[in-house]
């Protein structure tokens, strides 16, 4: 037990301390990983580790816990930007890929079609704790809506592998001579279907269980977890996809007000890590290398097959009726590095007893090698290429959500100035929903009221809601300062300041109460009122669903200039849309649902 103890918890710390390399070089996390593992199993050190059983227990409980992490970080802002298509990758795009690298199997192992196919419903996953280590590790940060749809098909395509490889591996072993298409439309109706009613019940009696019981803070994120896999057991006992409902009970209590909410999220990221390190060093331990000579050849021509024809030819065929450019598509194509799950995958059918089932375990570590090597060292040239990347500067050094009393919904974030910022150039004086809480410089905290002017290098701790962080990260930029032409920071219509603020409250739809409000008082009088005099371009009053903004200052004195901003959260899908209508329409569109909401 000694023995076991001391190797285990020593490769821990030896993979945790040899991730520093990977944030040095940019190198594929899960790859070093693995080499651990390989370098302690059978062909390296001698650890000898052969039961499948256990090899997919182990990687199938850390899965879980990947999966509930991933959907407890989905933000349903992330979901409306790109569910629909994430969701056709997800599915259709899994589906397409094993039908493609099903056929290359076929050809290049002369394999038997089920054979195939279930060698590319192995590999047809993507890995995003791969893609995202990546992208932070070399100071990428790409654009929202690419990152979005990235993040939304990793972390629930899964789901979609698994149950193809399940149902491919159960026809391989009865010999099945039904009908494929009826044995798929079951399957998947059965697993889809209960995992999804299961994981939304799930996530929502998660959420009141957490905020109706009284426990010391440290139990909250234990008994969260513990709930979560309740959930995931439940699934799959009654025949439906537990990957899939740990998966979106995560999306559903994440999304919720929950107790405790602050110190989960901390709880789970270390969870999280600890369980895909475990997961890779089991994986690593379980292959043997030197069985890779008889294969290796063929596989890795079937691992350049999927990434320079398999994959993209999926991704485009299922994001061309969405209109995406060729750039997003381009990126989605490449980025799809193959990880652990495929691994995992790789042992299901030595558990469920096919004959020959090492093969596909050699085949897929080798296809998951070629890939992180391949595509994992050029996902920062290909977003620099294809013209993704969010400029530098543009957002925060640090983002920490806080958990208050009361709950107000407010997020601490701490930005760095940049030495070319408008900020130092163009001394633009801050708004006050930007005024920050705290300013630190060359070590020393200065109040914010005895800061004359920001500093190239200042740290400055902002106090601010959500959706304000957007509209924080162009003031902190490397970019121009926001001008008037920036609908998104001034707000998207034009408003009289010199109207009654009552008839602009009754044409958007807002309910204010009069008796609070004089009949007389103009949409300047009002915010000049609620900001206490001395306003400053950017500055906002929220009125219901709006923000109003104040675009022209005359002096310092006067607002000349209002614009009308909705919340992130409160825009309609016909906002998100706007390059596809008109002005018009969208005016309408947008009237019409503030109506139906007040």
């Amino acid at each position: 037990m000694s023995n076991i103890i001391l190797v285990g918890a020593g490769l821990i710390a030896l993979s945790i301390l040899s991730s520093t390399f990977a944030f040095r070089f940019g190198t594929p996390l899960l790859l070093v990983f693995l080499c651990i593992g390989l370098i302690a199993g059978e062909d390296g050190l001698g650890l000898e580790f052969n039961d499948a059983e256990q090899a997919y227990f182990i990687g199938s409980l850390a899965l879980a816990v990947i999966l509930f992490d991933s959907g407890f970080g989905t933000r349903v802002q992330t979901l409306k930007r790109a569910a629909a298509p994430a969701f056709v990758l997800a599915t259709v795009g899994v589906f397409l890929t094993t039908m493609f690298v099903g056929v290359a199997a076929h050809f290049l192992f002369n394999l038997p079609w089920l054979y195939a196919l279930l060698m590319g419903a192995i590999i047809s996953s993507t890995d995003a704790a791969a893609v995202f280590f990546l992208l932070r590790t070399g100071g990428v940060k790409i654009y929202k809506r690419v990152r979005s749809m990235l993040e939304v098909e990793s972390g629930s395509n899964d789901p979609m592998a698994i149950f193809l490889t399940i149902l491919l591996i159960e026809m391989i072993i009865t010999d099945a001579r039904g009908s494929v298409v009826t044995n798929f439309l079951h399957g998947f109706g059965m697993q889809m279907g209960l995992g999804l009613v299961i994981g939304f019940i799930g996530g929502y009696l998660i959420v009141e269980v957490i905020n109706r019981v009284r426990l010391e803070e440290a139990l909250y994120p234990i008994l969260v977890m513990s709930c979560a896999l309740c959930v995931f057991g439940i699934a799959s006992y009654f025949g439906g996809s537990g990957f899939l409902a740990i998966y979106v009970a995560g999306i559903v209590a994440g999304n919720r007000s929950m107790k405790g909410s602050s110190v989960l999220r901390r709880y789970q990221q270390g969870m999280t890590w600890l369980a895909q390190i475990v997961m890779f060093l089991v994986l690593g331990l379980f292959v043997t290398p030197s069985e890779f000579g008889a294969v290796f050849v063929p596989a890795l021509l079937l691992g350049l097959f999927l990434i320079f024809i398999g994959r993209p030819l999926a991704v485009m065929l299922c994001l061309i009726p969405f209109r995406y450019d060729r750039q997003t598509i381009a990126f989605n194509s490449w980025v799809g590095l193959r990880g652990a799950v495929s691994i995992l995958l790789a042992i299901l059918p030595a558990v469920m007893g096919v004959e020959g089932a090492d093969v596909f375990i050699n085949i897929a570590f080798i296809m998951v090698v070629t890939s992180l090597l391949v595509q994992g060292w050029t996902i920062k040239p290909a977003a620099k290429w294809l013209k993704l990347i969010v400029p530098s500067g543009a957002g925060p050094l640090e983002r920490i959500e806080l958990e208050l009393p009361g709950s107000p919904k407010h997020d601490f974030l701490i930005y760095r100035v940049p030495e070319n910022s408008p900020l130092i150039k163009d001394k633009t004086t801050l708004p006050r929903w930007a005024r920050p809480a705290l300013v630190v410089r060359n070590g020393r905290s200065i109040h914010p009221e005895h800061v004359e002017h920001l500093d190239p290098g200042d740290l400055v701790y902002v106090f601010t809601p959500p959706e304000y962080t957007p509209l924080l990260d162009r003031l902190f930029s490397q970019l121009k300062t926001p001008d008037q032409s920036d609908k998104e920071y001034f707000g998207e219509f034009l408003v009289n300041a010199d109207a009654l603020l009552i008839d602009v409250a009754k044409s958007y739809g807002l309910q204010i109460a009069s008796q609070d409000i004089p009949s007389d008082v103009t949409v300047s009088e009002f915010m000049m009122s609620e900001l206490g005099g001395q306003p400053v371009a950017g500055d906002r009053v929220a009125v219901g669903a709006i923000d109003l903004v104040a675009r022209r200052v005359h002096q310092g004195k006067t607002i000349t200039e209002v614009g009308i901003s909705l919340l992130p959260e409160n825009r309609p899908f016909a906002y998100v849309r706007k390059h596809q209508r008109s002005k018009m329409h969208l005016y309408t569109k947008i009237r019409d649902w503030m109506s139906r909401k007040s």
